[in-house]
């Protein structure tokens, strides 16, 4: 019999159906291939949750400020949840050796051989950048660090809310997490896209140990940048990452009184406090240290609270309420706008001083009255307590100046807030700002119900945190004990059913 051949169209034919029978097969055995690739910048939900024991904070520190800084490390640094590595130019005092309460001290290996040749600035620079590679090769790799967090001796770093918000991201991938000045100048002159050394930053475990392996070689060619963090920053651009901005993150490159920074926080956790030798105490009547212990009370109460803001209306007493959780509470005559509310009183000055230097800020400003008695009256923090997931913090007043004030607010003497203890899962943390939002401004002006306790009238709100306002009399009565609200459990279950509403 003669042999067959495929002509060109039955062999075109042939191959065309052989590709089609290829492509449905592919497409319905292998999903995988044409799901959508996943992106650097996605979060994902891993399979272990992320906790304390998995971040590796590193600070960067030296013998002449180890000695004075130290304290702040203290309020942050727990031996038994917190990882941490304090990098020294050469041994402090004896003083801290071996103290439990301090992280272990590493001694930081010669930069010499380095260059360096920025003018009238410190070449220690060169050894702080340095700490990222020696805080990597120090970490075995089953050690299970899955985030190195860097930062100096006066930054106080809120760990549960840094261990929330790195949460978000797949640490298996490249990510760089921080944030960059709030000064528009400094961020003009280092970069925009980097984040500030001070107020900290996050780097992946997987980006970690390939940054460490290139380093070295890198800081040949930044021989001319200012600061460890530009060097850093610069290194990891090489690298092809770019910076994932967490605003939570504060550089505080300002100087004075951070009350109208503090008080209207932006509505994401906040994750670190920078430059505290140059700012005032947070809270009047102490000194730097006991206003941060006094802030930790909170802190270790509703760690994730801390600082949020929310605003209410009290329509029939015609005021408005803003309470910054943890911190203060300010109380204004008259309905106030919200946007005015949630932009930050200027009470503090720029970093650079001088009187011909201009500051600009990265965030919306008004004026602070020179006037006290054109000011809100502030409540600040005096106490938390809790029980379960309920929480009461208290607020006294803060008095200033000698102010004609409406009968209803010259009444005023303490504030209490009750809320439920905020806790946020991974879905949750993905979107905190809008989370807060809806706790603190979605409903205004906010219901508020009214309840007479003996002397006292508290108000809580429908959402919470819910406030309570304690007028106290001056028509002979006895006063409200300056401890506030004694915790019987007749008290604790009036507490509780707040939490109802």
């Amino acid at each position: 019999m003669p042999s067959r051949t495929l002509t060109p169209s039955a062999l075109k034919n042939s191959i065309l159906l052989f590709s089609f029978l290829l492509i449905i097969y592919l497409f319905f055995y292998y999903p995988s291939l044409h799901a959508p690739p996943r992106l650097l910048s996605s979060h994902v939900v891993t399979a272990n949750p992320l906790t304390r024991r998995h971040l590796l904070f590193s600070i960067a520190s030296s013998s002449s400020s180890w000695p004075r800084r130290r304290s702040y490390v203290r309020l942050w640094y727990s031996p038994n949840s917190t990882r941490a590595l304090t990098f020294l130019d050469r041994a402090a005092d004896s003083s801290s050796a071996g103290d439990p309460s301090l992280p272990r001290i590493v001694i930081s290996a010669d930069t010499s051989k380095f260059p360096f040749t920025f003018p009238k600035s410190l070449r220690s620079a060169v050894r702080v950048a340095r700490v990222v590679k020696e805080a990597v090769d120090l970490t075995d790799e089953k050690a299970g660090v899955r985030w190195f967090v860097f930062g100096d001796d006066d930054t106080v770093f809120f760990v549960d809310n840094l261990v929330k918000t790195l949460s978000k991201y797949d640490d298996d991938r490249w990510f760089y997490v921080g944030s960059n000045s709030e000064g528009y100048e400094q961020n003009a002159k280092h970069s925009f896209g980097m984040a500030f050394g001070g107020g900290g930053f996050a780097i992946s475990h997987s980006l970690a140990r390939v940054l460490a392996g290139a380093l070295d070689s890198c800081l040949m060619r930044y021989a001319h940048l200012y600061g460890s963090d530009a060097r850093v920053f610069s290194c990891l651009v090489e690298l092809g990452v770019g910076l994932t901005p967490e605003p939570g993150f504060h550089q505080l490159d300002m100087r004075g009184d951070m009350f109208g920074m503090l008080s209207a926080h932006p509505l994401s956790p906040l994750l670190s406090l920078h430059h505290l030798d140059a700012i005032d105490p947070i809270f009047p009547n102490m000194n730097r240290t006991q206003a941060l212990q006094h802030l930790f009370k909170a802190v270790n109460v509703d760690p994730a609270r801390i600082l949020q803001q929310t605003v209410c209306y009290d329509q029939s007493s015609q005021l408005t309420v803003s309470v910054a959780w943890g911190f203060a509470v300010q109380v204004y005559e008259g309905n106030q706008l919200l946007p005015d509310l949630l932009s930050l009183q200027r009470t503090f000055t720029s970093w650079r001083r001088g009187s011909n230097v201009e500051s600009h800020f990265m965030f919306n400003l008004r004026d602070y009255p020179r006037d006290p008695c054109k000011r809100p009256i502030v409540f600040f923090l005096e106490s938390v307590l809790s029980h379960n997931n309920s929480v009461q913090s208290n607020y006294v007043k803060h008095v200033v100046g000698n102010c004609a004030r409406a009968d209803v607010v010259r009444k005023i003497e303490k504030i209490r807030v009750f809320s439920e203890k905020l806790e946020l899962d991974v879905e949750e943390a993905k979107l905190v700002e809008l989370q807060s939002f809806s706790m603190s401004s979605v409903e205004l002006p906010c219901c508020v119900n009214y309840k007479w306790k003996g002397k006292e009238i508290l108000m809580a709100l429908k959402r919470f945190p819910m406030v309570g306002v304690h007028f106290r009399r001056k028509n002979g009565l006895e006063d409200v004990p300056k401890d506030g609200v004694k915790q019987t459990p007749a008290n604790l279950k009036w507490l509780q059913s707040f939490s109802r509403f």
